[in-house]
């Protein structure tokens, strides 16, 4: 590994690091200047009651303690504190239990997107302006335009309610069907249309003319340069996608009924939960981070003439 690339890995982790940290900051400070408290649905809660909730939970300290007792124990121990509302549970096991159920379904619906997409991509672009051209252009475009939350409601009037063949519950293997085509409806039409242009760009540059006039066969020059070299913008949009997907979609969890990440933040902003929805904020944006790096190490694996800065 040359030092220009070592020095390029450093310096986007450290870059990494910082935005994650700019996330906590901003988080933190601006859920605390949201009125009101996570015991205000609390029945019949005395003055006495509250302060020693608040004190149990480090609320009654000053916020520039309680934002530098909060930094402190992510950094060193990962740990985001206790839940407010879900008594005795800690906000990271509740988060890894999420984690379980909207890591396979996003998994799942990502790299099933992923495939299909670029599939359908190269298809088209090597039968451009034909009719099969056409209809995928046109499938991919109502799903893009559509909203997931029309979508999941949709098959799931259809194939729940009318025809029965699957549950409306994603807590079973067959309930995950549905969340998991809702998921990757979307990003498999969008990389769809990513690779069709990419690929189209690709085919007319000097080189793919250059090896079809030497007589380089044609799944060479598909698989071996246009494909290939097409899959850049598609590793752009695949580390955030991906990220997303697989910390659940809080819309499709809570259509479907799924126990994932997305449900517990939603379920957490409803009781004001506040180390709750900080710690599924923070964690979500920190996978985004983290797969924006991988995406950017990826560039040189996929095209080698790109040159580290």
């Amino acid at each position: 590994m040359s030092s220009k690339m070592m020095f390029y890995i450093l310096k986007r982790v450290l870059l990494a690091l910082m935005t994650i940290w700019i996330v906590i900051t901003v988080t933190f400070f601006v859920m605390h200047a949201v009125p009101g408290n996570p015991f205000a649905g609390e029945k019949a809660l005395t003055a006495e009651a509250q302060a020693a909730l608040e004190a149990k939970y480090g609320l009654d300290k000053p916020l520039f303690q309680q934002y530098t007792t909060y930094l402190t124990d992510i950094v060193t121990r990962f740990d985001f504190g206790p839940s407010m509302t879900q008594r005795g549970r800690m906000v990271i096991d509740v988060i890894m239990d999420g984690m379980k159920t909207s890591a396979k379904l996003g998994l799942i619906a990502a790299c099933s997107a992923a495939l299909l997409g670029i599939t359908l991509g190269a298809v088209a672009a090597l039968r451009r302006n034909s009719i099969l051209d056409k209809v995928i252009m046109v499938i991919t475009t109502a799903f893009v335009s559509m909203p997931s939350f029309i979508m999941g409601s949709f098959l799931l009037i259809i194939f729940s309610v009318k025809l029965g063949w699957l549950p409306a519950n994603g807590t079973t293997a067959q309930g995950l069907v549905l969340p998991v085509i809702t998921l990757m409806l979307y990003p498999m039409a969008y990389i769809t249309r990513l690779t069709r242009s990419s690929m189209l760009d690709v085919l007319g540059q000097d080189y793919i003319r250059t090896a079809r006039a030497k007589g380089v066969s044609g799944k060479k020059i598909i698989f071996g340069h246009a494909l290939k070299n097409s899959l850049i913008p598609v590793i752009t949009y695949f580390g955030p996608m991906l990220a997303f997907i697989v910390t659940g979609s809080m819309v499709v969890e809570n259509i479907f009924a799924v126990p994932g990440v997305g449900r517990a933040f939603i379920s957490s902003i409803t009781n004001r939960d506040y180390t709750m929805i900080l710690g599924t904020t923070i964690f979500l944006a920190s996978l985004i981070v983290i797969m924006n790096l991988v995406s950017d190490l990826l560039y040189k694996v996929v095209d080698p003439r790109i040159e580290f800065d």
